[in-house]
């Protein structure tokens, strides 16, 4: 086990702000996780796992050990006539397997191409884009247990998703690190094109016979049109929740703001895209200093070099009250402050 200090982590945040950590280290195997969590030396040490660092905001310096999870590892449980379970390393990068899956044929997960972020990450938000969620095709979590290092194997319904939130995010908060997942997916695909722009932008290239690729390559240019890199400027992806409100709301809030788009989710809620809610509330490309709403989508908050993350709190905080004061409606964020 090499313990660094004082790591510089401005590279390993997607939203590119200084920061550092007091001890640092990279655990590269179960075993190695396990024996950083139960050593002697470091027991009395807070921890904290940093993944992908695609949904963090680094408000301070990390007075910790940052254990930095990169368990690798694609492989083929088993298989039936109808699915193919695979289980991968938490440290996983997300789009890897989804590319590894449409290489395959396996499909279930197309509709989340080009997610930033981890394996391990994955279940902990129940990510979700384009009308699919993980939760629909996780069959067990395994995660290691902070206090002890023992690991433990979650099933579906224990991991309780919830709209981008799990167990994971409420009762064990910090308590488990997810080291790895099974999922469960399909050998004969059911193409959800329906939801967002997967079936103009289909039609744009020109497809009209669906693959399990032509869906992970339309979502792609989807992403790629809207979204900026993370490589020429820092930000975290989806920065807030698509709020879930009561349909009575929103039909009421229908009859100020006629445009307003919204998805039926459930008996008597309907989701609103917060993204179309900030725009509304004209903060779509605007920038204060070092920090900024991206001016093609403005559920993306930016960082632009210089800034903190205080800063883009601040920002983040400024656009959650503007948007309540507009529509009644209270925005969360989905990205962690730390």
């Amino acid at each position: 086990m090499h313990i660094q200090y004082n790591k510089d982590l401005t590279k390993l945040n997607t939203f590119g702000l200084a920061a550092s950590a007091a001890f640092f280290a990279e655990a590269r195997s179960v075993r190695a996780l396990s024996e950083i969590i139960t050593s002697i030396e470091w027991n009395n040490i807070p921890k904290f796992i940093l993944g992908g660092g695609s949904n963090v905001l680094l408000l301070n310096n990390i007075d910790q050990l940052v254990i930095h999870l990169l368990i690798k590892g694609i492989e083929k449980i088993r298989e039936d006539d109808d699915y193919v379970w695979l289980h991968a390393g938490g440290g996983e990068v997300w789009h890897d397997l989804v590319m590894y899956c449409v290489a395959h044929g396996y499909a279930g997960i197309e509709n989340l191409s080009l997610i930033p972020g981890t394996v391990g990450a994955a279940p902990m938000q129940n990510i979700g884009a384009y009308g699919v969620e993980i939760k629909e095709v996780v069959e067990t979590v395994e995660a290691l247990f902070l206090a002890t290092g023992e690991l433990k194997v979650f099933t579906n319904k224990e991991c309780n998703f919830g709209y981008r939130e799990s167990v994971f995010k409420h009762s064990l908060k910090g308590k488990y690190v997810i080291t790895g997942v099974t999922f469960r997916l399909n050998k004969v695909p059911q193409f959800k094109v329906s939801y967002g722009d997967i079936k103009s932008t289909l039609n744009e290239m020109g497809i009209t016979s669906y693959s399990i690729k032509s869906i992970s390559d339309a979502v792609i240019r989807i992403r790629q049109s809207k979204l900026p890199d993370p490589a020429e400027i820092g930000n975290a992806g989806s920065f807030f929740k698509n709020p879930e409100i009561p349909a009575d709301q929103y039909e009421k809030l229908k009859t100020y703001f006629p445009d307003m788009p919204g998805y039926h989710t459930g008996p008597g809620l309907v989701k609103v895209p917060a993204g179309w809610l900030i725009e509304q509330a004209n903060w779509k490309g605007y920038r204060e200093g070092a920090v900024g709403v991206h001016d093609r989508q403005a559920l993306v908050l930016v960082h632009y070099g210089g800034g903190t993350g205080a800063q883009i709190k601040l920002l983040s905080e400024k656009i959650q009250a503007s948007v309540e004061a507009k529509f009644g409606i209270k925005l969360m964020a989905e990205v962690n402050f730390v």
